[in-house]
């Protein structure tokens, strides 16, 4: 098995942006979440990009699965904590909607991605 790199994966790029549209965002939310949902969120995306990139240093393509999984896992729970930003009004309707359609996309990305590995 070779090793992926992780800069190269459409899915750590995707999981990139996702970061940078994260910090932006959570930035509005009011001072009182200052050390929950904000801090949840921003760390959440971080861990979908980091263990995309931590996985791909594996040395076979089921280990690098097991990471693969985990950041799927960081994926559905950012999902979560989208929604609660969404009924919270922390965040527009139409900003909840894009997100969402952002992160059910590299959901799939990173599932296909899964499926695609000689495990």
């Amino acid at each position: 098995m070779r090793r992926h790199n992780f800069k190269k994966l459409q899915i750590w790029h995707d999981s990139m942006t996702i970061i940078d549209q994260t910090y932006l965002f959570t930035a509005t939310f009011p001072d009182f979440e200052k050390f929950g949902l904000r801090t949840q969120m921003n760390r959440c995306a971080v861990s979908i990009a980091s263990n995309i990139s931590e996985g791909s240093s594996k040395r076979t393509d089921s280990h690098f699965a097991k990471y693969l999984d985990d950041s799927l896992g960081s994926a559905f729970e950012w999902e979560t904590q989208l929604i609660v930003a969404h009924r919270q009004n922390y965040i527009s309707e139409e900003l909840f909607n894009n997100l969402e359609k952002e992160i059910n996309t590299l959901q799939k990305k990173i599932s296909n991605f899964i499926d695609n590995l000689d495990v």
